[in-house]
């Protein structure tokens, strides 16, 4: 019987990037140091109907380490949802994603309890919540999570990104590694497909800022626009746009 390892969420982003720009699945168990029938069997079982994406990949098979079993929310459920919380996603953005993307959800409310159990049975979850103190019902007012000053919503952007028909348009993304220690800022030109990766010691505004300078620097002349989800990281938008002339965007609040 063969053994197939476990990968790990920094693995399985190389996947996705490798995959992005045509390499074989040999190639790819090369690169991270596993055999190919890992690779293979990785792809099988946990790409979705979107193809293979390495969070949701990561949830999936964390997923299937629960077990199966009748109640959907205590155990099919819980191992995605903990996954998003523990990468700094708030229970409105996790019930916003999964009611887009998957078909089923849990109400935000839930999830808040969910945290607060595990809390008590000695967990960390809560200290993934962007604001640890006690919830207050507010009335005519804001969610102020996630805002990003002088941001410019996906909704402006020109028409050309989204017909893919030019080399500089592109999209970017990170992942927290193991332990909440390092992360991985990523670049996916549309067009194209090229993929490009920098490890940070930590998921910083100044980190990725950097990042994305070291990764465009060499091609900077093909840079038009760069398009992100709303994580904090990002914050730096405005000093990356100056730095290579470029527009940049944000995609709707709850999605990816």
């Amino acid at each position: 019987m063969k053994h197939y390892s476990q990968l790990t969420p920094e693995q399985r982003y190389i996947i996705y990037s490798m995959l992005k720009i045509g390499l074989t699945q040999s190639m790819i168990a090369k690169v991270i140091g596993v055999d190919k029938s890992t690779v293979s069997r990785e792809l099988k079982r946990n790409s979705g109907k979107r193809g293979y994406r390495p969070k949701q990949a990561d949830a999936f098979a964390k997923d299937r380490q629960q077990g199966k079993s009748k109640d959907r929310i205590d155990n099919r459920t819980c191992g995605f949802i903990k996954l998003l919380i523990e990468n700094d996603w708030s229970p409105e953005q996790i019930q916003g994603w999964m009611k887009e993307h998957l078909s089923y959800s849990v109400s935000h409310e839930w999830i808040y309890q969910y945290i607060l159990k595990d809390k008590q049975a000695g967990g960390s979850l809560y200290l993934h919540l962007r604001c640890k103190k006690k919830r207050k019902k507010r009335y005519g007012s804001n969610d102020r999570r996630g805002n990003l000053k002088n941001r410019v919503s996906i909704d402006e952007r020109p028409d050309v990104v989204e017909e893919r028909n030019r080399i500089g348009d592109w999209e970017a993304d990170t992942i927290i590694g193991k332990a909440h220690k390092q992360a991985i800022v990523s670049l996916t030109e549309r067009k194209s497909g090229l993929a490009l990766i920098y490890k940070v010691d930590r998921r910083t505004k100044e980190n990725t800022e950097d990042a994305i300078k070291r990764l465009l620097s060499s091609i900077s002349g093909q840079v038009h626009t760069i398009t992100s989800d709303n994580g904090k990281e990002f914050a730096n938008h405005e000093k990356i746009a100056k730095r290579f002339k470029c527009d940049f965007y944000f995609a709707h609040p709850y999605s990816s």
